[in-house]
């Protein structure tokens, strides 16, 4: 029996309630868009779906990735204290050299997936999906959708962004949130009101708590962007911006400031510090001694030229970081440059202008740092550069069109299309041996577009020939930086230093013998070491067998406990008793590969590099009057020995030497294990 109903509002009401009629309407609208061309949104979500494909492709394969993050939150998960703090081991000696919002997350699905690389890597590849979406909004609407859907695949295909989403380094996290603020601020600029304004500094202020100095590098864009081409009058935009500078500090700086108002003694030393604090680990290792190298006010880091190569203008396009980030670059100074000739006459207040100063500037502030930082350098770090590159390029699709139509600029289209398609070329001719067919097909597709597009404009017959002129454009632009995050989705990947393209997962982008590093680079946790991944395994070149050489499994440590033997650690299991510390070594490198081996604390006197200043004897001798730690490893890993402080001294003099006849073991005189009795 029917029920009666009668339309009300637009709602179809019955005796039984409201029927949920909008439901359907909802999720048309999800699936189709709501404005717009109908094939907008259903392109969007291929392109998500793609994007999450390659990021997500064979997680559990992924192991531990970089130990020393994921020993953190192994150890987040076993204790609040080492949560909140961001230590490396559940018992709070000492924290990672990185803020901890990215472990917050990753522990936070570690607690309820259950620790592994699910809890892990899941949350990055959401991560770096979500970046491609937000991303998509943020350039719909200055450029529309065809910009929007361009820079997008961008995006996704970026090699080191694929490679990094892959990893549970920061950096997915980071950008994530970057991109939001963008999407803020351009809200902010054509909306003029003061909340997107806020919201931004809110976002840029998590970026900050993910990954320090590095989030701050938008500021000064987006700074720019709200001060130029916001509604408000300028002395309210100038108001806005005070604001929204108060809002950033508080955000970015509320837990270095609840962390080092905590009495030392009560608190991890804050690893990457030379005085046990926030603030020095800001200004110094993660702030100036990024740029300025060991030269740096309080110990920078040092050793600029051993990931990324030598500081320069040209860094960004050598055979380390080239194939990560820079196939597009030409092509997005180029788009600068036409953008500011199509669109200096408009108004201040026009919003494509606005998205030229955005992301133009964040385009020229990341390159300038990045390219002249003289402290520790890694390329995964360009990963912050890919929103604004592929930004760019979607705009540049637009403005391409609008100088495609004036007869006396047609021209530079194609000219972008060969200088960015002879770029490609260049990039993949540095890898002779891996895949090359790709680099004649991007050279051949570079030629057919240029010929197709200058005959289109100046040959009216021709016409017809445009729209392959154009796929033969899109294949020169995105073929080799496709075919490179493909190659990341699918070989092996160093932990610490994620690579994409010929060389994932050992070694370094271009370098004929990949076993050969640069200087300074042997001796430095993470450093890759062996032959390339898949040598002598029949695999094709620059891809690893699932679970070979350079699986990520073992971090930066390789095996169990990085430099432990099994057996030693069977011994320290066993013998720990009701001591707090399985061991104490001497930097991250075995601690954390045998905090994720046994789950039990382990102390790293000398914190990631071994150089922390993080142990003294005053704590050691009190840690061991008090039965809280038994066993002390005295030389071994990565740092300098801590006899400078005395501390391996003091356990020589005052420890008992276990031979390795008493674990089974053997060992080399390099390392040699202590017990130290509370008496």
């Amino acid at each position: 029996m029917d029920l009666p109903s009668a339309r009300r509002g637009g709602r179809v009401v019955t005796a039984a309630g409201t029927e949920p009629k909008a439901a359907p309407g909802v999720l048309r609208r999800a699936a189709l868009g709501g404005d717009g061309p109908r094939w907008s949104r259903p392109a969007l979500w291929a392109v998500l779906v793609a994007a999450f494909a390659l990021y997500a492709w064979d997680l559990p394969g992924g192991g531990t990735a970089n130990a020393y993050y994921a020993a953190a939150v192994k150890s987040a998960t076993q204790s609040w204290k080492a949560f909140f703090f961001g230590s490396l081991d559940a018992g709070s000696f000492i924290t990672v050299d990185k803020p901890p919002l990215a472990l917050w997350v990753q522990a936070l699905f570690a607690r309820v997936l259950g620790f592994g690389p699910w809890a892990l890597l899941l949350p990055q590849a959401l991560a770096g999906t979500a970046a491609v979406a937000v991303l998509h909004a943020t350039v719909r609407r200055a450029f529309g959708p065809v910009a929007a859907l361009a820079a997008a695949v961008v995006l996704a295909l970026t090699p080191i962004t694929v490679a990094i989403d892959r990893d549970n380094n920061p950096d997915a996290l980071l950008v994530l949130l970057l991109v939001l603020g963008a999407w803020a601020v351009q809200r902010a600029v054509t909306g003029g009101r003061l909340r997107w304004l806020l919201a931004a500094a809110f976002l840029v202020g998590c970026g900050f708590n993910t990954k320090m100095l590095q989030a701050f590098l938008v500021v000064p864009p987006f700074a720019l962007a709200y001060l130029v081409a916001a509604r408000p009058s300028f002395p309210r935009r100038v108001a806005h911006l005070a604001a929204a500078g108060a809002v950033l500090a508080v955000s970015g700086g509320w837990w270095m400031a609840v962390v080092d108002a905590v009495p030392a003694g009560s608190r991890p030393f804050i690893g990457g510090s030379t005085d046990g604090t926030v603030l020095d680990l800001v200004v110094g290792y993660n702030g100036l001694g990024r740029i300025l190298g060991r030269d740096a006010p309080g110990g920078g880091a040092g050793g600029g030229a051993g990931f990324g190569g030598e500081p320069g203008a040209g860094r960004l396009f050598n055979d380390v970081v080239g194939g990560q980030i820079s196939w597009l670059l030409p092509l997005a100074v180029l788009v600068l440059l036409a953008g500011g000739l199509l669109l200096a006459r408009r108004p201040r207040r026009d919003v494509q202008g606005a998205a030229l100063l955005l992301w133009g500037g964040w385009l020229a502030v990341h390159y300038a740092v990045f390219s002249f930082a003289q402290g520790t350098f890694h390329p995964y770090y360009t990963t912050a550069l890919a929103p604004a590159v592929a930004a760019l390029a979607g705009a540049g699709t637009v403005l391409a069109a609008d100088l495609y139509r004036r007869r006396r600029w047609a021209w530079t289209v194609p000219a972008g299309v060969a200088v960015t398609g002879g770029w490609a070329f260049a990039l993949l001719a540095r890898t002779p041996g891996w895949h090359p067919w790709l680099r004649w097909t991007v050279a051949a597709a570079a030629v057919a577009a240029v010929a197709g597009l200058l005959a289109a404009r100046y040959a009216r017959a021709a016409r017809r020939v445009l729209p392959a002129a154009v796929a033969a454009a899109v294949v020169a632009g995105l073929a080799g930086p496709g075919a490179y995050a493909v190659a990341a989705a699918s070989a092996a990947s160093n932990g610490t230093n994620p690579l994409a393209g010929p060389s994932a997962g050992a070694g370094f982008p271009g370098r004929p013998d990949r076993t050969a590093m640069p200087p300074g680079v042997r001796n430095m946790p993470g450093a890759p070491s062996g032959a390339p991944s898949g040598a002598g395994s029949g695999a094709p070149s620059g891809m690893a067998p699932r679970g070979g050489p350079g699986r990520m499994r073992g971090g930066f440590g390789g095996g169990p406990g990085g430099g432990v033997d099994a057996k030693m650690t069977s011994y320290l299991e066993r013998n720990q008793g009701s001591a707090r510390w399985l061991v104490a070594v001497s930097s991250a490198q075995s601690a954390s590969s045998l905090i994720l081996a046994t789950g039990r604390p382990v102390i790293a006197m000398g914190g990631f590099t071994g150089s922390d200043p993080a142990m003294t004897v005053g704590k050691l001798q009190a840690l061991v009057r008090s039965g809280r730690l038994r066993y002390v490893l005295v030389g071994g890993g990565f740092g300098p020995d801590r006899g400078a402080d005395g501390v391996s001294a003091w356990v020589r003099e005052h420890g008992t030497r276990v031979p390795a006849s008493a674990y089974g073991g053997t060992s080399d005189g390099s390392s040699v294990l202590y017990r130290l009795e509370a008496s």
